[in-house]
C-alpha cells in the first residue's frame, strides 16, 4: 500500500488549521454586524458561522485520524474518518437551519426595525468576501489531494458564501422598500439553502461510506497504467476499485502463459504495481494472476495485454 508522503498529510492538516481561524474572524465580523442591526437574517448568518467553527475543528480532527497508518484493528487504515466528519458536519448543519427558523418565526410574529443597516451590511460583506476565497482555495486544495473532508468544508463554506451574498441583497431591498418583514423571510431562505447544503455533504459522505468506485477518468488511468506496464502477461480482467477518503483500492485478474514461472509472473505484477503507484496517489494494489485458461475477452472492462 503507498502511504501519502508526510509533507501532504502536514500540508492537508495546515489548510485544516488555517480554515479554523478564518471561520473564527469571519464569525467574529458578522456577530458585530448582527450586533450592530438586530438583523434576523444577519443573526442567521452568524449562527451559520459558528457552524463553520465547528465543522473545521471536525475536519482537522478527521484528518489526523485519516493520517494514521493500517494496524491490527484497521488492516485498511483509517482513510474513511474523513467521511464520518462530512456526515457529522451535515448534522450540525441541520441543527443550525432549525434554529433559523425558529428565529425568524418570531421574527415574523414581532417584526422588529433594523438598526445601523449601512454599517452592518459593510462588515458582513467584508466577511462574506474572506469567505469566498477561502472556500475557493480549499475546495481546490481538497480536490488535488482527494480529501473528503476539506472539500466537504468548501462546499459548506461556498453555500455560507450565496446566503451571505442573499442575505444582503435581502436586507439592501427591505432598506429601499420598508418592508420589514423581508428580513426573516430572508433567514428562513438561508435555512432552507442550509438544508440544501446539509443534503449534498450527506449524499457524497454516504456515497463514500458504501465504497464508490472511482470516477471514470481515474478508472481510465489506470487501465492506461496496466496496458503500459503489463508486458508478458495476456490481459487483466474483473479490475475493480472503491475509494475511502484519499486512498482508492485496485483489484483485479491478471492472466499469464501457462508455461510462466512463477517469478516471473511476480515481476510483472511488482511492475504493473509500480507504475500505478507513481499514476495516482495512496493507491493499494491486489492483483491475482491466473493461467491462460481463464481468459476472457469478451468480459466488460478487460485490457487486453497481449501487444497484437
Amino acid at each position: 500500500m503507498t502511504i501519502l508522503p508526510m509533507s501532504q498529510e502536514s500540508g492537508l492538516q495546515r489548510v485544516a488549521a488555517a480554515s479554523i481561524a478564518v471561520a473564527l474572524l469571519v464569525l467574529a465580523l458578522k456577530v458585530v454586524s448582527y450586533l450592530l442591526t438586530g438583523s434576523v437574517a444577519l443573526y442567521s448568518d452568524a449562527l451559520e458561522s459558528i457552524v463553520n467553527v465547528v465543522t473545521a475543528g471536525v475536519a482537522l480532527a478527521a484528518l489526523r485520524v485519516s493520517a494514521r497508518p493500517a494496524d491490527k484493528s484497521h488492516p485498511f487504515g483509517h482513510h474513511k474518518a474523513e467521511y464520518l466528519s462530512s456526515v457529522l458536519e451535515s448534522v450540525l448543519v441541520v441543527l443550525a437551519a432549525i434554529m433559523i427558523f425558529r428565529e425568524a418565526y418570531g421574527a415574523l410574529l414581532a417584526p422588529r426595525a433594523l438598526t445601523a443597516p449601512a454599517e452592518g451590511l459593510a462588515i458582513n460583506a467584508l466577511a462574506t468576501a474572506i469567505n469566498g476565497g477561502w472556500c475557493w482555495y480549499i475546495i481546490g486544495y481538497g480536490r488535488r489531494h482527494a480529501s473528503p473532508a476539506l472539500v466537504a468544508d468548501g462546499w459548506h463554506l461556498l453555500t455560507d458564501v450565496v446566503t451571505s451574498v442573499g442575505v444582503v441583497a435581502g436586507l439592501g431591498l427591505s432598506l429601499a422598500t420598508g418592508i420589514t418583514l423581508l428580513d426573516p423571510l430572508m433567514a428562513a431562505l438561508v435555512a432552507l439553502n442550509i438544508l440544501w447544503a446539509g443534503y449534498r455533504i450527506a449524499s457524497m459522505s454516504v456515497d463514500g461510506l458504501m465504497d464508490r468506485s472511482a470516477d471514470a477518468a481515474t478508472q481510465s488511468r489506470i487501465r492506461d497504467a496496466i496496458r503500459l506496464s503489463g508486458e508478458g502477461a495476456l490481459e487483466a480482467h474483473d479490475i475493480r476499485t472503491r475509494s475511502a477518503g484519499r486512498a482508492t483500492f485496485i483489484e483485479f485478474h491478471l492472466v499469464v502463459p501457462g508455461h510462466m514461472t512463477v517469478e516471473n509472473a511476480h515481476a510483472i505484477c511488482d511492475r504493473i504495481e509500480t507504475t500505478l503507484e507513481a499514476t495516482l496517489e495512496g493507491v493499494d494494489v491486489s492483483i491475482h494472476v491466473e493461467p491462460d485458461t481463464k481468459m476472457k475477452d469478451q468480459a466488460r472492462g478487460t485490457v487486453d495485454l497481449r501487444g497484437e
